[in-house]
């Protein structure tokens, strides 16, 4: 699998919907296949080409933040991090990731060395706990804030039950995705470090030896860039299109029958072909 791959989308994403609810889907399908690829982090980058859309954008882009970050929650701690909002009215019809850190069993005495679960810092009767989920509190020593979400790593179980906090992206299996919030497009890509690729209609289409390309095993992160619904990565960057440095411009629909291809199905798209199994051309024939 492609590693350590993010993904940028705009805040204007979901325009071609009318109500929440389709939004609401929208953002279910758009999390679901992050998180089958396991996605790093999705960024939100604004864009609003006409000043009456902005409150929409705006909306919107609340909208995103919200759902992605509730579906990416462990849902034993969605309450203590949700309260009841208006953004998450069709939360039941938003589909559950299931990712390793959301089927961590309950039972306390599942938990043993190199066990990782997520948790959330509370202050009870004065002092401060962790409630990992396991129907039971567990002292908390850390730096980090109250309401805060934690990852911790289990150094002891049951009774001594000794852990330390850890970067999600150190857990030995995929722990899900991060979510920022990020201005116009160009400025973020100006201080992307890595590779990037930015996706187009417009673009030539890729191949099998950029795809082998960007399977490499090495950590270089790549950035994957999608433009809006009606409005494409050319004119969102305009003349800086050819100015951004380490990037590529592909195709990965060529000869769509379709006049557009939706944001989820972009995403999916994409990262099934990044996935793809290259065989060499000095690999034998079958």
């Amino acid at each position: 699998m492609t590693k350590n791959i993010s993904i940028a989308i705009p805040d204007s994403c979901l325009d071609d919907e009318t109500t929440r609810l389709d939004k609401s889907r929208k953002i279910s399908l758009i999390a679901r296949a992050c998180a089958i690829f396991k996605v790093n982090t999705i960024y939100i980058y604004e864009h609003s080409t006409k000043l009456q859309h902005r409150t929409q954008n705006k909306e919107d882009r609340t909208l995103l933040l919200t759902i992605l970050k509730y579906l990416d929650t462990p849902q034993f701690l969605r309450k203590q991090l949700f309260p009841k909002m208006n953004e998450l009215k069709y939360a039941g019809v938003l589909h559950p990731l299931k990712i390793p850190s959301h089927i961590t069993p309950a039972n306390p005495n599942t938990i043993k060395n190199k066990t990782c679960r997520d948790g959330v810092i509370i202050k009870t009767r004065g002092k401060l706990f962790v409630d990992f989920g396991i129907n039971m509190l567990l002292p908390y020593t850390g730096k980090s804030k109250i309401g805060k979400r934690i990852t911790a790593e289990f150094s002891l179980g049951a009774p001594q039950y000794k852990y330390h906090e850890i970067p999600k992206n150190q857990t030995s299996q995929y722990w899900g995705y991060t979510v920022k919030d990020r201005g116009p497009l160009g400025k973020l890509l100006d201080t992307w470090t890595g590779r990037i690729i930015l996706t187009s209609r417009k673009a030539k289409p890729i191949t099998s030896k950029q795809i082998q390309q960007y399977q490499r095993t090495d950590e270089t992160p790549t950035l994957l860039v999608y433009g809006s619904t009606t409005t494409g990565i050319h004119e969102i960057l305009g003349k800086n299109l050819n100015n951004i440095p380490r990037a590529k411009l592909f195709n990965f629909f060529p000869e769509q029958a379709t006049q557009t291809v939706r944001l989820e199905e972009a995403i999916l798209g994409t990262l099934s072909i990044l996935n793809l199994p290259i065989l060499s051309s000095s690999s034998p024939s079958a």
